[in-house]
């Protein structure tokens, strides 16, 4: 048994002497900062995935009408990043 496991066994014991169960150890996150692309409504927490771009290379995307705001960097969800590294993905300069 290595550490890790031992660890999680003495922590899982601790818990459970405590009256502790899985629902009051683990809180739902409830993100704060929404997706600045146009019509999303998911969050773009960094916590959960989200990331920060700048406005300009969002913009190659979506468009400037397509996003919410004109601020130098723009909020996006995890599923909008994912669209943005997709399109990104051959473009050299993006990466360099």
């Amino acid at each position: 048994m290595g550490f890790k496991s031992k660890a999680h066994k003495k922590r899982s014991a601790a818990d459970t002497a405590a009256g502790r169960t899985g629902k009051d150890l683990k809180e739902e996150f409830e993100g704060q900062v929404r997706c600045q692309v146009a019509g999303c409504e998911n969050f773009a927490d960094k916590k959960i995935g989200g990331r920060r771009l700048a406005f300009d290379r969002a913009a190659d995307i979506w468009g400037e009408n397509g996003l919410d705001g004109s601020a130098r960097r723009v909020s996006i969800c995890k599923v909008h990043y994912r669209e943005w590294k997709k399109e990104k993905k051959d473009d050299l300069n993006e990466w360099s």
